[in-house]
């Protein structure tokens, strides 16, 4: 038995680039590819794949870590480390959040977990398509794939001069992008705890390494992010505006804090910062960015799906000209552009009058919904702080009890584990309070309530 686990060290070994934790887990990777590991088998424990390497029990422990977030490996417990079978689907975070396993779940009276914009405070689409007569045709499959008046009206509004512009088939799809083209397995990335599940999905698929930094009601820490910094890492992600999903909106004075920790003595100038500022229109927050001090490093990602529509499929980025060039060659890989006419619809949206009035209205509309929570969850005994966007992350004692409470009551709210990077003291439900059109004491009560709940039985403290 030990000379067959020998032979699989030796099979890994012949594979390893260099005798680090990245390294490792490549190699692991490699003989997986190659075959000599299958889904199923049973890998070497830590200290004897140490031993037989002459690594550190620690180096192997954080290659392991990598490869199970990658969903590479999975852990049995008792029963050892073994490769996973990528063949079949595997729930990621997003979908944890979204659809959260509550035993014998009703259907919800009020879903309040998907974080989408409310339908009837989207623009109407009626005058723009009637602008909109013919789909068009290109010159070229190889024409700029950027409309030029979409370009035009993105200059105008960018936060700051963009070295370069692209448009693609949403925010989600801009940091695939991005992650695809700059990540190579086991980087280190930064991100904000907690933050958006697909994200982490994203990186996790991607191999990369996540570090979370806490946030405060001004954003991301300061102090945290140069600790985090003191490793080189390859990027680090963050959300400047109505943060999902604490509603958080990083201040003027933290956002010169940052740029100063990115830009200081030591940081490594090949960190790409990149901002995912999803809420855009309907954030009532000043839009901030580290562009301005940092255009060199800095990808802006905005996204019109919670504004104008999440069918919309169109999101905007700026970058450095050599990382949007690589963007694009990979993007004629396969999509190509993304649609000219819905490109063209967008024009409309972002420039007529009656549109504009519509969003500012959306954007009013959804602060009265989140304050007006606020407001009913503080009349229930529970004060939390919530800046901007459409979402509140709210403590609760225990997040199986309060799913299920809540549940039970015909409301849906997302767990807060998916969200979570680093390790909580204290459970949270996410609320899409922007979805509360009416009875929002009523809704808040019942959240103030659960938060409360230690237990199946649904009592309260």
């Amino acid at each position: 038995m030990l000379q067959t686990v020998r032979a699989l060290i030796s099979e890994i070994e012949s594979r390893l680039p260099e005798p680090n934790a990245k390294g490792l887990a490549t190699a692991v990777s490699r003989t997986i590819r190659d075959g000599a590991l299958r889904p199923g088998d049973r890998l070497p424990p830590i200290r004897l794949v140490a031993h037989e390497l002459a690594l550190s029990p620690t180096t192997v422990s954080a290659a392991w870590s990598v490869l199970a977030r990658a969903g590479t490996i999975r852990t049995l417990g008792r029963r050892g480390t073994v490769v996973a079978d990528a063949s079949g689907p595997r729930d990621g975070r997003y979908r944890q959040a979204v659809h959260p396993a509550v035993q014998h779940q009703p259907e919800f009276v009020l879903d309040l977990s998907t974080g989408v914009p409310d339908e009837n405070l989207l623009p109407g689409l009626g005058p723009a398509l009637r602008a909109v007569t013919t789909a068009g045709t290109p010159r070229s499959y190889l024409d700029d794939p950027v409309l030029p008046e979409l370009h035009d009206v993105l200059v105008q509004s960018w936060p700051y001069e963009p070295p370069a512009l692209a448009v693609v088939d949403g925010a989600l799809d801009a940091l695939d992008l991005v992650i695809r083209t700059t990540l190579a397995y086991g980087d280190r990335v930064v991100v904000e705890h907690p933050t958006f599940p697909p994200l982490l999905d994203l990186l996790e698929a991607a191999g990369a390494e996540v570090v979370g930094v806490p946030l405060d009601d001004e954003g991301m820490l300061p102090a945290d992010l140069k600790e985090a910094l003191a490793v080189p890492a390859r990027a680090v992600l963050w959300q400047p505006r109505a943060h999902n999903p604490t509603g958080v909106s990083t201040s003027t004075k933290r956002v010169r804090e940052l740029a100063d920790v990115l830009a200081g003595a030591g940081s490594d100038p090949g960190t790409l910062v990149i901002e995912d500022d999803s809420a855009s229109a309907i954030s009532t927050s000043p839009d901030v960015t580290l562009g301005t001090a940092l255009p060199g490093q800095t990808v802006h990602i905005r996204s019109w799906s919670k504004s104008h529509g999440p069918d919309l499929r169109l999101a905007a980025m700026s970058g450095p000209e050599d990382l949007l060039a690589e963007v694009r060659r990979l993007r004629q890989l396969g999509q190509g552009w993304s649609s000219r006419l819905l490109q063209r619809v967008l024009v409309h949206l972002l420039t007529e009058p009656e549109s504009q009035d519509q969003v500012a209205a959306a954007q009013r509309e959804y602060a009265r919904r989140r304050e007006a929570f606020l407001a009913g969850l503080g009349a229930a005994g529970l004060s939390i702080s919530c800046a901007d966007g459409l979402n509140a992350w709210v403590p609760v004692h225990d997040e199986a009890a309060a799913l299920v409470r809540l549940a039970a009551q015909g409301v849906g709210v997302a767990p807060g584990a998916p969200f979570a990077v680093l390790p909580e003291p204290q459970g949270h439900v996410r609320v899409t309070v922007g979805l509360v059109r009416e009875h929002v004491d009523e809704v808040a009560a019942q959240v103030a309530a659960a938060a409360r709940t230690t237990g199946w039985g649904g009592r309260g403290r």
